[in-house]
Formats: structure tokens, C-alpha cells, sequence
């Protein structure tokens, strides 16, 4: 199957250096397998549960070094693209013990096969080439020099001794505002510390409040965010979701009295979504299933028209009375 592979996606845990998995694309048809690279032991491969394969669930787009949740992509392949550099992990020549798993080992070994595309002629070598700058890269920019004396007069040694004493308070206040950003920034280690697990504590609260009670700023967080794949902050989709629930809970209430079955179908739903609430928090770069944004909208629609229904009884009552 492997001379019908259009793309091959290679990830390393972030936290378990140890985990790798691969999604290998033929065509349409996606595979994802899981294996564990031990050290001291043989490789052996793992059932793996569908990560980027899930229906409904909109994947993004795969790049060298891209972070998805906990898992790292260290390699990509694509068949209409250029060979990629094989890393010494993934390297058949250097590492004998991708023997001990062939369904990842034959693929590997097929691309390192195949020839790397050539320049189709002279021209192509010579804009390449062109392209890089080989000799004003390391030169520095010449420096200005601008006199702030005015030649046409003479020098003024109260002039001078002003200009000195506005010097120096610029820089005492330089100096303060420079000591102010030392002290509100948090220490490298703090950040360098935080893991996905930690983040996932606030994913319930919106961003801000998350990066105060985290004790970083901001753009440390959204930053911090990147590197684990994650978009988007999801508290929104949390939010959504968790609203929904709580209709779904009063709608079964109601149910229970009148219509059981009615009620079993509303509690299959609310599983579902907490299911769904789940795996978002699990797996934060995930977006919201389609099913589920059509009964979002399906419910907006049922809540609008039932408060536009109370508004009219309202304004009849009130012109009845008058």
C-alpha cells in the first residue's frame, strides 16, 4: 500500500518523549497507528484511538513542528512536495530497531527511497542561488550622526549644562520604567513549567481571569497556547455547551411526567454532550461537532420564539387592562 501513499504525518509526545503516533493518508482513507519507542527494549506498536481521524471533527492543518494537544509533529511527507530530511529517530540506515515495526518501518523505508526532485535545468540552479544574499548579511547600517549644537551660533555653557540635566532625567526615568517591567514580568521557569494540564484548570473561565490566576500575562498564555495547537481559547465553546446541557436537563424534568420515552431521548442527548464537553477539554484544538451546532442554533431559535411569545402576552395584557 505504500506506493499509493499521498502523505504520511509523524508525531512525538510533548510529555512522553517515548509515544509516537503516525496518520498515514492514502487517497481518501486515513490510518492512524500508535507506537512505543523504549529504549532499553523493542519498539512495539499500540492500539491507537482515532485522534485526528474523529467525525465531525475539523483538523487543522499539519506542519513540520506544529504541537496538536500533547503530541508534537516531528516528521511530514507529502508525495506532490519534496523529500523531507528524515530525522536520526526515524532514520532506517541509523536506527535498526524500526524492524520490530514494519507497518511504520516499510513506509519509512519506501520514501527514503524515492529520488529527490531535480532542478530541470541551469536557469533554475541560478535563481535558487540568487535568491540567498551572501554580502550584506553580516555588514552593519552606518550610523547618523546628528550635532545638536547649531554651528551658526556660539556654544552656551547654560545651554549645554540644560541639555545635560534633560539627559539625565530621561534616563532616571528609563531606568525606573525598565526596573518596573523587570519586576511585573514572570520568571522564564514559571512559564517553562506550565503544561497542558494546567491550562486545562481555567479552561472554564475566560482568558483573562485565566492568565491572572495562571500569574502570567496575557500574551505569554496565547503564546503558550501555540506551542500546545490550541486556536483558540475554549471557553466559549465550553460555555455553549454547557448551556445546551442545562436546557437538555429542565427539558428532561419536564418530560418526565408526561412522555418517558421523550425523556430517555433528551438524557441520551445530554450524555452526548457531556461526552463532547469532555474531549474538548481533553483535546482543546478540537472544534465543536456539526450536529451539535445545528441543535445550538435549533435551540437559539426555540428560545427567541418563546420570548417573543411572552413579549405579545405581556402587550396584550397590559392593553386589555388599560
Amino acid at each position: 500500500m505504500a506506493h499509493s501513499l499521498t502523505s504520511l504525518a509523524i508525531f512525538q509526545g510533548v510529555n512522553h518523549k517515548e509515544m509516537i503516533r503516525s496518520l498515514h493518508v492514502y487517497g481518501s482513507v486515513e490510518i492512524e497507528r500508535e507506537f512505543l519507542f523504549e529504549r532499553k527494549s523493542r519498539y512495539v506498536e499500540k492500539k491507537a484511538k482515532p485522534l485526528f481521524c474523529s467525525e465531525g471533527l475539523r483538523r487543522p492543518e499539519i506542519s513540520l513542528g506544529s504541537v496538536f494537544g500533547t503530541w508534537r509533529c516531528i516528521f511530514v511527507f507529502r508525495s506532490n512536495h519534496s523529500l523531507p530530511q528524515f530525522p536520526t529517530l526515524l532514520c532506517p540506515s541509523r536506527n535498526p530497531k524500526l524492524v520490530d515495526v514494519p507497518n511504520l518501518a516499510n513506509v519509512l523505508k519506501s520514501i527514503s527511497e524515492l529520488k529527490p526532485k531535480k532542478p530541470s535545468n541551469v536557469s533554475d540552479i541560478e535563481q535558487c542561488s540568487s535568491r540567498v544574499p551572501y554580502c550584506n548579511v553580516d555588514q552593519p547600517k552606518p550610523q547618523k550622526f546628528v550635532l545638536k549644537q547649531d554651528l551658526n551660533c556660539l556654544p552656551d555653557s547654560e545651554t549645554e549644562s540644560e541639555e545635560s540635566e534633560d539627559d539625565q532625567t530621561e534616563h532616571s526615568e528609563s531606568d525606573v520604567t525598565t526596573e518596573i517591567l523587570k519586576k511585573r514580568r514572570t520568571p522564564s521557569q514559571h512559564v517553562a513549567r506550565l503544561c497542558l494540564e494546567d491550562l486545562s484548570k481555567y479552561f472554564g473561565v475566560p482568558i483573562v481571569e485565566a492568565s491572572r490566576k495562571l500569574n502570567v500575562g496575557l500574551t505569554v498564555l496565547k503564546k503558550k497556547c501555540r506551542e500546545f495547537g490550541i486556536p483558540r481559547w475554549p471557553h466559549r465553546k465550553l460555555k455553549s455547551l454547557d448551556s445546551l446541557i442545562h436546557d437538555l436537563q429542565e427539558e428532561a424534568e419536564k418530560q418526565r411526567e408526561n412522555n418517558k420515552a421523550a425523556a430517555m431521548v433528551v438524557a441520551k442527548k445530554q450524555k452526548k454532550l457531556e461526552t463532547e464537553m469532555r474531549n474538548i477539554v481533553e483535546r482543546p484544538f478540537m472544534e465543536i461537532q456539526i450536529e451539535t451546532k445545528r441543535f445550538r442554533q435549533d435551540n437559539f431559535k426555540k428560545r427567541h420564539r418563546a420570548s417573543r411569545a411572552k413579549k405579545n402576552q405581556e402587550s396584550l395584557a397590559t392593553s386589555s387592562s388599560t
